[in-house]
């Protein structure tokens, strides 16, 4: 009878563990060499005081430099994870990755010569990718045109249909909550304002009504003045808003935007200039408001005097989409992965000032980007603030551009198109990553995971699906919808992604 070998005693199995967490075990196959390496910030793409370092090649594990470089930084105590892209690569070392497996053996570098390698912050947090639909919710009457979670958390879901509803759904349970109705025809948005406090809803009657999400009633009589339907809705960002004043700017196909004091029901003034539906408004942290047009242009208003600063032109067609690389933080104002919220009203306002001068600083300035997306199958990145010159101009899509989206980080752009492809670009220069394909219809939106690393897409082809940002993969498929897929949110606190389409049913994807 062979011997058997008793399994390793407590002591010795946390002993292996707090090895293994500090430090991946040497790989036995690695020969003996070192290798130098330069680390280079990838936003501002300078190495600053950090030295070149030789590191053995046997030591020169992802997890190892990124100890390695978070001791350098002497953020040893409070670490960030980091990617690390190898100079020109658009595609970052794995998790479990080392340089000698991942470059030195295929040739792509020598051992003597030196390695550079471009690091960017990942979210301290990690959302794990929906595989699953936890509930598909029947109520809506007609086709689902927009949804989007409550900023607070992923209980609530308020979606707006061709029914003339806005609906708030319970998403812990399944089941709706609310059905708010007032709106004589189709809802074409909505939008939650930056405390969660408020709901906004504008479509084809050419009224914007504000709700009160809590108990589903309406706030105070409809916003009328615009002359034609509402196309988008944005609200003042949560740091720059009087007290008890929000405001909110609606678009509309009558070429004007005109923002409205919430809860004073009274219109604050008009924006006119375009010569064409005004397609989307997006309101920056900085105090500007910016739209597009079907007019080829792109305009900046001062959002407290309603005066034209800039006309941004480029574009050869509609521009359909906005998107501003503070996005995600203006969406959530104070309410961040901690889930703390502030107790006075004066550290919700530090709060959300911090979150977003944090998210919008780069090498000591306030940068705001705006990406646009327009019918002529490109899209533009520009720096408002500082230019009226595109940073660049981006090209690769075969046919017009529905959406564009930032990631959460600011570090990647995402653009879904008519084309059934999903493109992704480096949010810093606009330099192309990587082309996602997997939908066999055109891609309405996409929609990006609180820590950057996922991205959730809906078609016209019915389904979801979830693609990983580091190799540019398709991560999940989600079929489930009857019809195709028109609205799509990946809630802030990453839980949940709710989607709506033409099957007149809501569903909620959850891991």
């Amino acid at each position: 009878m062979a011997t058997v070998v008793p399994p390793p005693s407590k002591r010795v199995k946390r002993e292996r563990a707090e090895i293994a967490r500090q430090q991946q075990d040497v790989d036995s196959t690695i020969p003996d060499g070192t290798v130098r390496v330069r680390f280079v910030d990838q936003a501002t793409g300078e190495s600053g005081n950090i030295p070149v370092l030789t590191v053995p090649l046997s030591q020169a594990s992802t997890k190892n430099l990124e100890i390695l470089l978070n001791e350098l930084k002497e953020q040893g105590d409070d670490r960030i994870p980091y990617r690390f892209f190898p100079d020109g690569a658009t595609e970052a070392l794995g998790d479990r990755e080392d340089l000698y497996h991942a470059l030195v053996k295929p040739g792509k570098v020598s051992a003597e010569s030196e390695v550079v390698l471009q690091y960017a912050p990942q979210a301290v947090f990690r959302v794990k990718a929906v595989s699953r639909c936890a509930a598909a919710i029947s109520g809506h009457g007609d086709n689902i045109l927009a949804v989007q979670f409550s900023p607070l958390d992923s209980s609530r879901m308020a979606s707006g249909s061709g029914d003339k509803t806005v609906r708030i759904w319970d998403c812990d349970t399944g089941t709706p909550a609310y059905t708010m109705k007032g709106h004589s025809r189709w809802v074409l948005a909505v939008s939650y304002s930056p405390d969660g406090a408020v709901l906004a809803s504008g479509g084809y009657d050419n009224e914007v009504r504000i709700w009160d999400p809590t108990t589903g009633k309406q706030i105070g009589s409809p916003l009328k003045g615009h002359t034609n339907f509402i196309t988008s809705l944005c609200w003042e960002p949560y740091h720059l808003q009087e007290e008890g004043r929000p405001r909110v700017a609606s678009s509309s196909k009558d070429s004007t935007v005109r923002v409205w004091d919430a809860v004073g029901g009274r219109i604050d003034f008009a924006l006119s200039g375009h010569k064409g539906s005004v397609t989307c408004v997006k309101w920056g942290g900085t105090g500007l408001i910016y739209t597009s047009s079907h007019d080829k242009t792109i305009k900046v208003w001062n959002a407290s005097t309603g005066t034209l600063l800039h006309t941004l032109s480029g574009h050869a067609h509609w521009v359909n989409h906005l998107a501003l690389s503070t996005d995600f933080v203006l969406r959530t104002s104070y309410h961040d992965h901690t889930r703390k919220v502030p107790a006075s009203p004066e550290e919700k306002l530090a709060k959300a000032k911090s979150r977003f001068e944090k998210a919008a600083t780069i090498n000591g300035e306030i940068v705001e980007r705006l990406a646009t997306a327009s019918e002529d199958c490109t899209l533009f990145l520009w720096t408002p603030l500082s230019s009226t010159k595109p940073v660049t101009r981006m090209t690769g899509h075969q046919k017009q551009i529905n959406q564009v989206c930032f990631s959460p980080d600011g570090a990647l752009l995402a653009s879904a198109a008519w084309d059934n492809h999903v493109k992704l670009w480096s949010a810093r220069d606009g330099k192309f990553l990587f082309t996602l394909r997997a939908h066999v219809g055109p891609v309405y939106m996409a929609s990006f995971s609180a820590d950057s690393r996922l991205l959730a897409s809906c078609s016209k082809d019915t389904t979801l699906k979830v693609w990983d940002m580091r190799t540019g993969k398709l991560k999940e498929d989600l079929p489930g919808h009857k019809d195709q897929v028109f609205a799509l949110d990946w809630s802030p606190d990453g839980e949940r992604v709710g989607s709506g389409g033409a099957d007149k049913q809501v569903r909620i994807w959850r891991n």
